[in-house]
This record gives C-alpha cells, sequence and structure tokens, in this order.
C-alpha cells in the first residue's frame, strides 16, 4: 500500500512538473499560429491555424542570416571547446602535478563568472581591434565560458577509464596520441556528447554577448535577432513573429535533447557513484 502511495506522489508530482513546463511552450505555439487579429482573443486553442508568422520571418532577411550565424557560431564555439577541453581533461586526470586541485577550483570558479561584468570593456576591446560584429568576436567570449564547463565535465568521465588500456596500447607500440585518439577518446564518446550538447545550448541561447556585441545581420545571432522585430505598422506590435521564431530556433535543441537524451544523462552522472 505505501509503495502504491509513493508511486501515485511520484507520479502526481512529476506531472504538475511537466505540465507547468510545456504550458509557456504550448502557449508560444499558439501565439505562432493565430492570425494577426487573433493575438489578442485570449484564447488558448487558435480559432483558425495560420501560418503566416512563419511565412513572414522567413521573408524578412534578418532572420535566416541570424538564423545561419546562430548556426555556424555555436557550431565553431562547440567544436574548438570540445577539442581543447579533452586534451586538458586528459591531462589534468593522467598527469601528477602540483596544485591539480587548484586548477579544477578555478576552472569551476571561471564557468561561474557573471558575464555581464565583462561586457564593457569587452566592447571597447572588440571596437579596437576589429573583433566587433565578428563571428569571431561571439566565438571568443563563448569559449571563455564553455571550455571551463566542458573541461569540468570530461575530467569527470576521464577520471572513471580504466587507464590500463592506455598502458596496454602504449605497450603494444601505440604513441601517446593513438592511445589517446583509438582507446581513450571512444570510452569518453558519452561525455564528450555530454559537454558538446551543453556547450552547443549555452552558445545557441545567448543573448547577451549577442546583443552587446554585434550591430548588423553580419555576425547577429537568433536571441538577438528576435528583440529587433517590428510589426507592420507602428500600431501592431510583433508579437506573432516573435512567437514564430521562438518556436523556430527552440526545435533544434529539442530535437538534440530527445535524440541524445540517454547520453545527457549518461554524462551529467558520471563520477556520482563511487566504488
Amino acid at each position: 500500500m505505501q509503495k502504491r502511495l509513493e508511486t501515485v506522489f511520484w507520479s502526481g508530482f512529476g506531472i504538475i512538473v511537466m505540465i507547468y513546463a510545456l504550458v509557456p511552450v504550448a502557449w508560444i505555439i499558439s501565439l505562432s499560429l493565430k492570425r494577426s487579429g487573433d493575438l489578442n482573443d485570449q484564447r488558448f486553442i487558435p480559432s483558425a491555424i495560420s501560418f503566416d508568422n512563419y511565412r513572414a520571418i522567413f521573408e524578412d532577411a534578418q532572420f535566416p542570416a541570424a538564423l545561419w550565424n546562430s548556426f555556424g557560431i555555436a557550431l565553431i564555439a562547440t567544436t574548438l571547446s570540445i577539442l581543447l577541453a579533452m586534451f586538458a581533461a586528459y591531462a589534468i586526470v593522467r598527469l601528477e602535478f602540483s596544485g591539480k586541485q587548484w586548477v579544477l577550483a578555478g576552472v569551476l570558479a571561471i564557468s561561474m563568472f557573471p558575464p555581464v561584468s565583462i561586457i564593457g570593456p569587452l566592447f571597447n576591446l572588440w571596437r579596437i581591434i576589429g573583433l566587433f560584429d565578428t563571428w569571431a568576436g561571439l566565438v571568443i567570449p563563448y569559449m571563455t565560458f564553455t571550455l571551463p564547463l566542458a573541461i569540468w565535465t570530461l575530467s569527470a568521465f576521464f577520471r572513471e577509464l580504466p587507464w590500463d588500456l592506455d598502458k596496454s596500447a602504449r605497450i603494444d607500440g601505440a604513441t601517446p596520441f593513438q592511445a589517446f585518439f583509438h582507446i581513450i577518446a571512444p570510452l569518453a564518446a558519452p561525455g564528450v556528447f555530454t559537454a558538446a550538447i551543453l556547450v552547443f545550448i549555452f552558445a545557441w541561447n545567448d543573448f547577451l554577448f549577442a546583443t552587446s556585441l554585434t550591430s548588423t545581420n553580419a555576425a547577429r545571432t537568433v536571441p538577438a535577432a528576435i528583440a529587433f522585430f517590428t510589426g507592420s505598422s507602428q500600431f501592431e506590435q510583433p508579437t506573432g513573429s516573435i512567437a514564430a521564431a521562438s518556436v523556430v530556433v527552440t526545435l533544434p535543441v529539442i530535437v538534440i535533447v530527445l535524440l541524445f537524451q540517454k547520453r545527457i544523462v549518461a554524462g551529467l552522472t558520471a563520477g556520482a557513484v563511487k566504488g
């Protein structure tokens, strides 16, 4: 009986949390499918489904350019961060040197640093050296915050790997790089996937850097571009366009999480159980 009550309690609690999380998403989807004249009708379900808002955002040159910028910048930041983090995490876990714990603590501290505190100096510096409103001008600050996160996640994974396999490969004649890429890296694939997904989502969702360090479609990403949407006239709010753009920009994140949810859970719980 007690077990049944616990099952009912946790199931009900899970359903409440799921509804709380999904209602705003359903509301945004509903707004994106409404006609411009129905946006203020206070109805949760549209009286008539219209794709005019989606058609409008893709006819605007600003949104496709921002979508391409978001994808390219997030992909470059993820690739560079994961590649560097793999080597750094491997060295931190594998090598013995004094102050190793301080290095990891410093990595964790940098990942917790508030980004808004460096926006002012970064804005002036980027304008002086010519990185303002460029892809590199966003990739570099993204890596500053995503690299520590990736190093910390991968360190937990590398720590769980059996190093006897590395030693066996070295005895069989493999070089350190061959042992790393052919033996260690495949075993750490779940952690690499987890770190890559977290880094990509951070870069994809960023609004602060994208708004402050860009000024044109050359590098402006979707979260920043949405803030510049305007209605067809000064008397019309761009609610439908913003809702449609929000749905489009959310879909890649949902697809990634659904496809790799098992790897994400495995990566986040790595190192949680010892012994």
